[in-house]
């Protein structure tokens, strides 16, 4: 027994080494650098190594377009940054529409989004509801958010829709009903704007054509009051009987004057004188059917004037609302929107994110930009208390 050797602990010299060497680990790494760095990264080792769920995304293209809607030029291109290009607001339109609470709805409906958001056993920090959250239209309104992305490129003016889900048939699946949500909010845009085009043509059609059909009432109802249909071919017809009557009044007192220089004694100058004064009652009688008091002509012209002014204004008028209608209509037409599916959603193979050596570099990085930041600082104010 007394040959067995016993541990006694470790020889002197050993254990000052041994601390030496972790003063000298601590010096090295130091504990602010272990806590800012170190820690962040850690976590984000294991949350994005272990514990992230695999998320499955689906690309599709599209643009939106009129039917005849030409292709801009480089100033065009510019433009389309301030604002001046209606394909791109109307692209932007559809844009927004996608990720609204419209579209949260919509899907929620179809596809009942906390169970899409939550399959195959979705990590707490990426699921719908997450860790602490409860579910509600707020919560699922920024769920969407977070898996659905949209993007447009102005140089070629395709948007780009990306859905991201735990499994590859819900994503696909949720991009073909955004897109063809977008494919409806496109046809009302188009119903709205046709139909407000044309019904303000169509009511201008029909003033036009009321206006039109009074004025013809009132022409109507003039004829048949004054009893004849044209007072111009009734003045045109008294003027040329008054003309009759003058020249045969003329004749009359050219005969009278030769008889009276040939035989005054004559028994037919009475005769002759009773049949000018005859004529020249006649002619006096009918210039005041022309010209004389309120039943006269001339008023009755007049007004009949006034109202053939007023219809031909009124056929020019209903000639131009028919014009404008069949432009607006020809219009709606020609600049109907389209949305154009250039790639359809695909059915992802294989889960594309999260990025994870991605998402743990940037935090190392992150982190050790925060640590350098505030050691500076430290050090500047370890200077300033020097001073």
């Amino acid at each position: 027994m007394a040959d067995q050797l016993r541990y006694i602990g470790a020889l002197p010299g050993q254990t000052d080494d041994r601390r030496r060497g972790l003063a000298a680990l601590r010096k090295r790494v130091p504990l602010p650098f272990v806590i800012v760095v170190g820690v962040p990264t850690l976590l984000a080792v294991l949350y994005w190594g272990l514990v992230a769920t695999p998320q499955y995304v689906s690309e599709a293209h599209f643009m939106v377009r009129k039917t005849q809607e030409s292709r801009p030029n480089s100033l065009g291109l510019v433009l389309q940054g301030v604002g001046l290009s209606a394909g791109v607001s109307d692209s932007f339109a559809v844009q927004e529409y996608v990720v609204s609470r419209d579209a949260a709805e919509t899907l929620d409906r179809r596809f009942d989004l906390e169970k899409v958001f939550s399959r195959n056993g979705a990590d707490p920090f990426s699921r719908y509801p997450g860790l602490m959250q409860q579910a509600s239209e707020e919560a699922r309104f920024k769920a969407l958010k977070r898996f659905v992305t949209v993007s447009y490129n102005a140089g070629s003016g395709i948007t780009t829709l990306r859905v991201q889900a735990f499994a590859p048939q819900d994503a696909q699946a949720m991009n073909l009903a955004l897109i063809a949500a977008g494919e409806d909010l496109v046809n009302r845009l188009n119903e709205r704007s046709a139909a407000d085009a044309i019904a303000e043509a169509q009511q201008a059609v029909v003033d036009a054509t009321a206006r039109h059909a009074e004025i013809q009432q009132q022409m109507t109802t003039f004829r048949n009051r004054e009893r004849f249909i044209d007072p111009q071919t009734a003045a045109a017809e008294s003027t040329q009987l008054i003309s009759g009557l003058l020249s045969s009044a003329a004749q009359l007192r050219a005969e009278y004057s030769q008889l009276q220089q040939t035989a005054p004694q004559s028994p037919q100058l009475p005769v002759i004188q009773s049949r000018i004064a005859a004529y020249e009652a006649q002619i006096s009688q009918e210039r005041a059917k022309l010209t004389g008091d309120a039943s006269s002509l001339v008023p009755k012209i007049s007004a009949y004037e006034n109202l053939v002014l007023q219809g031909e204004l009124a056929n020019r008028a209903l000639g131009e609302a028919s014009a404008a209608l069949l432009t607006a209509q020809q219009d709606a037409r020609r600049q109907k929107l389209y949305l154009d599916r250039i790639v359809e959603p695909n059915l992802p193979d294989r889960a594309t994110q999260p990025q994870r050596l991605r998402a743990i570099i940037i935090v190392f990085l992150s982190s050790l930009m925060v640590f350098l930041l505030g050691r500076l600082l430290w050090a500047g104010l370890r200077e300033h208390r020097q001073e």
